[in-house]
């Protein structure tokens, strides 16, 4: 017997509001057009924009919820299977192909992201992975793992050791392993370092070595320096500097040095879901103050910003027109002035010029 997952994962996922941001800040005039074409025979559609990625030749990737995963349930055990696929995408928006067809980690996807070596790193939270195939659309590479199976009813303790309280260690914290809890992003440092945002679930960041050797970890769930309550997001700047969003209720970003030494925090940005971090000598950094799934009346705006948190401007607004978005959960800004915005709530990715 086969049933639909329900939509309760997409419903926590997203849980926080935004709050009140800064006021007074500059409006960025802005052109938008739906940035995808898709196939005329309509054999291919976007389901929920969680991922947009481009690489240096100007491919475009994104990684999207087109059903919902389904249980096959056999005794007490349950098997969990699809419902994410990774489109590819030339510079002109042409549909090229699909990556990862029925992949065995592609369930719930909650990000994409390209590397410096144009490899495709796919962040999935339902199987707690990471995938990365390089540009041909090989599998080269794996993070975290999707157990086999969900015993009924689950189980009620955690090994010892572990995050939260049945593991006798802090909320959150998860095992100082890459065994993640719905990872939300990745990003790498200057000598190739992987850092991993575990995120929905845990409230951490993890940390691996280019050959994806677990490093350390750091962070728990919490409200003060170091701590987190929905790790949404992650970048590092070109001198090691760490950020992470830091939403749900804290409504932050905080930065951190590549050990997890807490730097400093940035605020008034509302609740922080999608980060991009430009390249060069003058990084910006892109923010949105997202919108809740179930209302289209409250924030939405996008917001530019130097790295010591002072803020250029701002545009956008929730809606269901271009201009306005339906709760951005990815923004890639490899040109700074150009970037491509995943929606979850309307389903598509729109292509801004920032004038």
């Amino acid at each position: 017997m086969k049933r639909f997952l329900p939509l309760l994962l997409a419903a926590t996922a997203l849980a926080g509001f935004p709050a009140a941001a800064q006021p007074n800040v500059p409006i960025l005039q802005i052109d938008a057009a739906n940035a995808l074409t898709m196939p005329d025979d309509l054999s291919v559609y976007l389901g929920e924009v969680d991922g947009v990625a481009t690489d240096s030749k100007g491919n475009i990737y994104v990684y999207n919820r087109t059903g919902h995963p389904f249980v096959t349930l056999g005794g007490a055990r349950a098997f969990a299977h699809g419902g994410a696929t990774l489109y590819q995408f030339n510079k002109d928006g042409k549909f090229v192909r699909e990556i990862g067809h029925n992949a065995y980690g592609f369930m719930f996807g909650n990000g994409v992201r390209v590397d410096p070596q144009d490899n495709i790193w796919v962040i999935d939270q339902m199987s707690n992975m990471i995938i990365k195939f390089n540009p041909n659309g090989q599998q080269v590479m794996l993070l975290g793992r999707k157990a086999e199976a969900i015993p009924i009813p689950a189980r009620g303790a955690a090994p010892a050791g572990e995050g939260g309280a049945a593991g006798r260690g802090q909320p959150g914290a998860g095992a100082q392993n890459d065994v993640f809890d719905r990872p939300s992003d990745v990003t790498w440092d200057a000598q190739g370092n992987i850092y991993v945002a575990d995120g929905q679930g845990n409230a951490r960041v993890a940390k691996f070595t280019k050959d994806g050797a677990f490093v350390k970890s750091w962070g728990f769930k919490g409200t003060g320096e170091g701590q987190f309550d929905i790790v949404r997001g992650i970048q590092i700047d070109a001198q090691g500097n760490v950020y992470v969003a830091d939403g749900g209720n804290n409504h932050r970003i905080q930065v951190f040095d590549t050990d997890g030494n807490f730097k400093r925090q940035i605020t008034g940005l509302g609740n922080p879901q999608a980060i991009c971090l430009t390249k060069g000598a003058n990084p910006i950094l892109w923010v949105s103050n997202t919108n809740p799934p179930n209302n289209f009346d409250v924030a939405g705006e996008i917001y530019k910003m130097k790295t010591d948190g002072t803020v250029l401007g701002k545009f956008g607004r929730a809606g269901k027109m271009l201009k306005e978005f339906g709760t951005v959960n990815a923004i890639d800004c490899r040109n700074e002035n150009t970037l491509y915005i995943g929606e979850i709530a309307n389903l598509r990715v729109q292509k801004v010029v920032v004038h």
